[in-house]
């Protein structure tokens, strides 16, 4: 199992940047895939961005493609959501997700990910 903690979210305006992280315990963390979702108020829990185990490959839904940039340093057991050009769309609580048995694609369900993190709120404020 990982356990997941996820930190970096606030308050901000729109435009602004945010940068998430997620540091993970637990000894696979490095051959594991990681994701991040998010969750506003009465929505599904959505995907958002995944980067496979080696960091070579990332993913990004259609809503933060340009903006969003996933990255980790597993020497840090960490990764992280870079956030540029915040909209109020934007605003949900995120959280990180590992995916320990990577497929060879990276996964955008929710149930590809066995662990969870508490999520940390994200709001733009226009």
């Amino acid at each position: 199992q990982v356990q997941l903690v996820e930190a970096g979210g606030g308050l901000v305006q729109v435009g602004d940047s945010l940068r998430l992280s997620c540091v993970a315990s637990g000894r696979t963390f490095s051959t594991s895939d990681m994701g991040w979702f998010r969750q506003a108020p009465g929505k599904e829990r959505e995907f958002v961005a995944a980067i496979t185990w080696s960091g070579r490959s990332t993913s990004y839904s259609d809503s933060v493609k340009g903006r969003f940039t996933i990255s980790r340093d597993n020497a840090k057991n960490t990764v992280y959501l870079q956030m540029n050009s915040l909209k109020p769309e934007d605003t949900a609580v995120y959280y990180c997700a590992a995916d320990r048995n990577p497929a060879g694609w990276l996964r955008v369900q929710r149930d590809g990910y066995e662990d969870w993190g508490q999520g940390t709120q994200v709001t733009v404020s226009s």
